[in-house]
């Protein structure tokens, strides 16, 4: 990352940055704080400072586990000790207990997060793919002995077979070295890192990935409205798709000038769209709303979503590392087959009101012969009840009104 130029930065991070920030990099946030975020796109914290004339880089833990907030504070207390002739790394040494070993930490990872989670589901899952893929294998080892060979003998057996799940264990294991590395139990870097180098290459299954089943979307879209899993223009530009049934790039990529909210629609210019033609959104309430609460946040630049770069909008990335985080196994294009199944099995609009409203191509040539306009008014009241079922309001709404799903 290039040095500034100026005087140093102070608290130049906020919780949003850290949050979305994906680019692999060194982040600072002043007086010797870093955000380190990897290849992989785990994040850490980084202190840089000066012991007894040496410079010395300190690990404060993974960011999943420390807040901004904690890492400024434990950066604060350690260069104290520096600036008094101390050294950080030996008192944080003699702070420790004896060395737990892997099977201790990931259980008190696991009660720590607890409380973080409202999915019981989900919590427990954590703890049992822990004890049935790692703790065979290194559950009675010390934190400080396991290396990057020992997270093999975990990974390998799993990772080509069991792919959805050797991802989830990747995961968890890193989060338990993170706390780890901040705890002071290692010294050295997350033995997690830049494992999948070591592992035979994934092969992509032939078979697309399954959409989010339309009953449970409804759930789903509540907990994206009251959870700060991401920023907020993330959050809404993921809730527009879903009403809108747009798709991933139609969304992120939307600018101001193509949105009347007066008539409640939305103009897709031909050339950003598949097909090559200009296609109508009708605009229902909520999208409004969303796009309204977006524009009084005042962001910079033309885009609807504006990214961390310049005069660029947000990228698919941050969309897909969201779905990540909440162990979600869908991808975003897929809710438009949710919204297509809904369609199909809950109303009566005829099949070629619900493929114009996805933008879809007409196969059939009669079809595309006597099709003149793009079904705008038809289509309207149609959207309007998807997002009436999204809200959970709908009298045909067959959702349960819960979530699988993780939100932190």
């Amino acid at each position: 990352m290039p040095k500034s130029s100026g005087t140093h930065p102070d608290k130049a991070l906020s919780a949003m940055k850290v949050r979305q920030v994906t680019k692999a990099g060194r982040y600072p946030d002043g007086n010797g704080l870093y955000l380190v975020v990897s290849d992989t796109g785990a994040k850490r914290w980084m202190l840089r400072i000066v012991v007894h004339g040496r410079r010395r880089d300190m690990g404060l833990g993974g960011a999943n586990l420390v807040s901004l907030a904690d890492a400024r504070q434990l950066a604060l207390q350690y260069r104290l000790i520096a600036r008094n002739g101390g050294d950080p790394l030996e008192e944080r040494r003699k702070d420790r207990v004896t060395t737990p070993t892997f099977a201790e930490a990931a259980r008190k990872v696991h009660a720590e997060l607890l409380p973080t989670w409202k999915n019981g589901k989900h919590a427990q899952q954590w703890i049992n793919t822990l004890e049935t893929y790692a703790l065979p294998h290194i559950g009675t080892m010390q934190l400080d002995h396991i290396q990057s060979a020992d997270i093999l003998r975990v990974l390998a057996p799993i990772w080509v077979d069991k792919q959805e799940t050797a991802r989830r264990v990747r995961q968890r294991l890193s989060t338990v070295f993170d706390w780890a590395k901040a705890a002071g139990f290692r010294t050295t870097g997350n033995p997690v890192e830049g494992i999948e180098r070591g592992l035979p290459k994934q092969t992509k299954k032939v078979k697309h990935h399954e959409a989010m089943p339309f009953v449970e979307v409804p759930a789903f879209v509540k907990g994206l409205q009251r959870n700060d899993v991401d920023g907020l223009p993330a959050r809404r530009a993921l809730e527009l798709l879903i009403l809108t049934a747009t798709r991933t790039s139609e969304t992120l990529e939307a600018k101001w000038q193509e949105f009347d909210l007066q008539a409640g629609v939305w103009v897709l210019p031909a050339e950003r769209t598949k097909s090559g033609r200009e296609h109508r959104v009708p605009l229902q309430q909520r999208a409004i709303e969303i796009l309204e609460e977006i524009s009084a946040m005042g962001l910079e630049g033309g885009f609807v979503f504006p990214g961390t770069k310049q005069n660029k909008p947000l990228s698919n990335m941050t969309l897909l590392m969201m779905l990540r985080r909440l162990e979600i196994p869908y991808k975003t294009h897929g809710f438009r087959s949710s919204f297509r199944d809904w369609v199909a099995e809950t109303t009566d609009y005829p099949r070629e009101v619900a493929e114009m409203a996805l933008s879809h191509d007409v196969k059939n040539k009669v079809e595309a012969a006597y099709r003149r306009g793009d079904m705008l008014e038809r289509r309207r009241p149609m959207m309007e009840e998807w997002a009436t079922y999204l809200n959970g309001t709908s009298k045909n709404n067959t959702s349960t009104a819960r979530s699988n799903f993780l939100f932190k």
